[in-house]
């Protein structure tokens, strides 16, 4: 990149993962090259509340998630393309203006993961970090994500779905599919929703009604999952350094929940809640297997940038399945995915900076499109 150029990180939002969203954001404004980029900090509130910070004043902080409220914070709001093209946060009440190159987004969940804010990004034309659109909205429901990977031959555990419109009426049909197929225990979980945020593991009937209503705090459709004893097996998947490239692969890792299971509580208020084996101790033809699923699942879902595919093996047959797929994954300190990109040799400045790279040659690619269909 010849001159610096300006990328604004946006964090926060209203959704059930705001509060990681801050942790994740503080890690990556404090790791992007400053050397090669001016950076922004655009926070949104879980009310919805626009507002650029002093970059300076909370990297001073050293605090280990960032505000959506500082001294000083602006309230802006994202314009479209400004003064010859230029990409914009504006003021709210006054003149002033935010330029930017590029928009990272690091925001997990609802309204932030799902393509809601990637298609506001596409309106305004602005060039933004990861997956697009319909990667984003298919990954985050588990559901069209494992018809999709389904329809090309990609294993899934056995699940049912749910809705909160037709709860009454298909609780006793769930309740017979779990006991003549699924089998207790099973895992309830949002059908949106990451982080572990509203899953419950239920062992027996009894406890199955207050998951489900529980889970459904969250979202309007719920995952009922069968268990299996499996390991936990998660890789991070990058684009591929140019279009005709294949996406790349980190280094394996594996999950070694010290809970019952991978827990929000696991993952983010238990600091030896898991543990991470990197790499993961499965053999090289193991290793070879789940790097083609992930790659597979990557471009099934047209991801673009990043995504860090979860799978499932089986500790009896060690089959392997799709778990799910993070579009903007965890980026704290401990998070796998920077961790595996590191372990591969791609230490996590690096990794950031790549990413902005990808970020930047797609919109440039998009720029050339012609929007005149006049002939």
């Amino acid at each position: 990149m010849s001159k610096k150029k300006r990328v604004a990180v946006l964090y926060g939002g209203a959704s059930g993962e705001h509060e990681i969203s801050l942790i994740s954001a503080a890690s990556v404004l404090k790791n992007l090259d400053r050397r090669q980029f001016d950076l922004l900090a655009i926070s949104i509130d879980k009310n919805g509340n626009w507002r650029s910070h002093d970059v300076d004043v909370l990297l001073k902080s050293n605090a280990k998630s960032l505000p959506t409220a500082s001294p000083g914070a602006v309230e802006v709001f994202l314009s479209p393309h400004g003064e010859k093209g230029e990409f914009q946060f504006r003021a709210i009440g006054s003149d002033q203006k935010f330029v930017v190159d590029v928009i990272f987004p690091v925001m997990h969940g609802t309204n932030c993961e799902d393509g809601s804010i990637q298609g506001l990004m596409e309106i305004s034309g602005v060039p933004y970090v990861g997956c697009g659109v319909m990667a984003s909205a298919i990954a985050m429901d588990k559901e069209y994500t494992k018809r999709l990977v389904a329809a090309a031959g990609i294993a899934m555990v056995p699940y049912a779905i749910v809705h909160a419109g037709k709860l009454q009426r298909d609780l006793a049909a769930l309740k017979i599919k779990i006991a003549n197929e699924l089998k207790y225990p099973v895992f309830i979980k949002p059908a949106s929703l990451g982080s572990s945020v509203g899953v419950h593991k239920v062992k027996d009937e009894g406890g199955l009604e207050a998951a489900i209503r529980d889970a459904l705090r969250y979202d309007e459709k719920i995952l009922v999952e069968k268990f299996i004893p499996c390991r936990e097996i998660e890789l991070s998947v990058m684009e591929g350094e140019t279009p005709a490239h294949p996406p790349r692969v980190g280094v394996v890792g594996e999950i070694i929940p010290h809970h019952e299971f991978y827990s929000y509580e696991a993952k983010y208020l238990d600091e030896n809640g898991a543990g991470l084996k990197i790499p993961a101790a499965i053999s090289e033809s193991q290793m070879r297997a789940v790097k083609e699923m992930a790659i597979r699942v990557f471009e099934i879902l047209n991801c673009e940038g990043m995504a860090r595919v979860d799978l499932f093996m089986d500790k009896n047959t060690s089959e392997i399945y799709l778990n799910e797929v993070n579009t903007i994954p965890g980026f704290t300190q401990i998070s796998m995915y920077p961790k595996l990109w590191e372990a591969a040799g791609l230490p996590y400045a690096d990794l950031l900076t790549e990413l902005v790279r990808l970020g930047l040659a797609r919109g440039e690619r998009k720029a050339r499109l012609t929007r005149d269909w006049t002939v």
